[in-house]
């Protein structure tokens, strides 16, 4: 019998951590890695494994990550079984409200799963950076003819308190949560390690719709999986971890580690893009096997200009996107989005560029996020004195990444003068 699967991707968080990246955009909806968003890691993920029927749940300023949506993915399919769409928040509950948590989210559009009539629900989030082959959970969750299965990473024991850990028996079944417990128990048979939940779910779809109910009943729930519904069951139910070291890849080496980055954070979304710059970077979007999939740009193809002495258009262990030129500028241990233009004896050092920004002559930048549409002055220099960033209005973490707002208004082609 084939399996029938429902993707439910959670796409309506707010990001508040990662602000102001999130100030005009769900965190889904940020850039990454020069040309994709967020959310299409888990797309990605869901198409390579197979599953092509996916809900895309969307809530706080969605805007961004609809266009996104409309313009990179295809939606609609003259199979049934094949779609995805983006499911703004209807406020179907009594009271009318937002989603209060992510069993609520699920439950409000409890409709969308009874429809499907799917064998097997799986519920991920749309806001890490990672690869996971999801079929090799499901059969996981089917080997163990589970109700529940919670995908977990191994992390060091001295990280517990930051992570919701999983205490486990030998076999994987799920016996309680330690929510942020530097005491919480470590992995049987690894002593130095502790499985932390990532938040992503696969449930036997008359489980799911049956604690929906339950704990739409329940007026003290907060109506979150994590929360609430899980922990109720722990020990009780046939609830498993599977292992994330576990998943593996097609087109990568059998011993290379599983990708997972929580990029919650500006410092975790910064360093996550300088990861990509590596020689062999522990994420490969160079796997044909496993593409990570994303709108498919009009671009034309980046270039690089003049070649004088002190005038040279160069980039060195940088990513450079479509329709980047970068005319007599220097860029170095960098992640370039599409269409920026880096003006003649500009320095961009160790900085991530999001799309459509344009560097002046001989500004030179440092450890410098720039958000889409920023158009820097000539001779501006942003990075190296952080009191004079600050008092300029930008946002300065205390690791010392300097983050510059983006325009509301794009630059315009005609604008873009060499």
């Amino acid at each position: 019998m084939r399996i029938r699967v429902l993707g439910i991707v959670l796409a309506g968080g707010k990001g508040t951590r990662l602000f102001p990246l999130t100030k005009e955009r769900a965190k889904p909806a940020v850039p990454f890695g020069g040309k994709y968003r967020i959310i299409d890691f888990v797309l990605s993920n869901f198409i390579n494994s197979g599953i092509y029927s996916i809900y895309v749940l969307t809530q706080f300023r969605s805007q961004s990550l609809l266009q996104h949506l409309s313009e990179g993915w295809q939606f609609g399919s003259l199979l049934k079984n094949q779609f995805i769409i983006p499911v703004p928040a209807q406020m179907r509950s009594p009271d009318e409200t937002w989603y209060q948590g992510t069993a609520d989210a699920i439950y409000q559009n409890i409709n969308l799963v009874e429809q499907s009539d799917p064998h097997l629900v799986a519920i991920f989030g749309g806001d890490h950076i990672y690869r996971m082959n999801i079929m090799s959970m499901i059969e996981f969750h089917v080997q163990k003819a589970a109700e529940v299965t919670v995908a977990a990473i191994p992390v060091d024991r001295k990280h517990a308190a930051e992570f919701g850990v999983i205490e486990t028996a030998q076999d994987g079944r799920i016996l309680n949560f330690h929510e942020k417990n530097p005491e919480a128990p470590t992995m049987p048979g690894d002593s130095d390690r502790v499985f932390a939940s990532m938040g992503n779910y696969v449930f036997a779809t008359r489980t799911l719709l049956r604690l929906l109910h339950d704990d739409a009943a329940e007026t003290e729930s907060d109506h979150d999986f994590g929360r609430n519904i899980l922990p109720k069951l722990a020990g009780k139910s046939e609830m498993y971890a599977y292992d994330f070291q576990t998943s593996r890849i097609p087109g990568e080496p059998m011993d290379s580690q599983p990708y997972w980055r929580d990029v919650g954070t500006i410092d975790a979304y910064y360093e996550a893009n300088m990861d990509l710059r590596s020689i062999t970077p522990a994420l490969n979007l160079y796997n044909r096997e496993w593409p990570v999939r994303t709108t498919g740009y009009p671009d034309p193809p980046a270039k690089f200009t003049f070649d004088q002495e002190h005038r040279r258009g160069q980039a060195i262990d940088s990513i450079v996107s479509g329709a980047c030129i970068l005319s007599g500028g220097m860029v170095r241990n960098s992640v370039l989005g599409r269409a920026v233009k880096v003006h003649s004896g500009a320095m961009v050092d160790e900085c991530v560029i999001l799309d459509n920004c344009d560097i002046g002559r001989r500004a030179r930048l440092h450890r410098v996020i720039l958000d889409k549409n920023v158009r820097v002055p000539e001779d501006a220099i942003i990075g190296y004195d952080h009191e004079l960033d600050r008092k300029n209005g930008h946002y300065v973490t205390e690791s010392g990444i300097v983050v510059v707002e983006g325009a509301r208004t794009p630059v315009s082609v005609s604008e873009m003068v060499v």
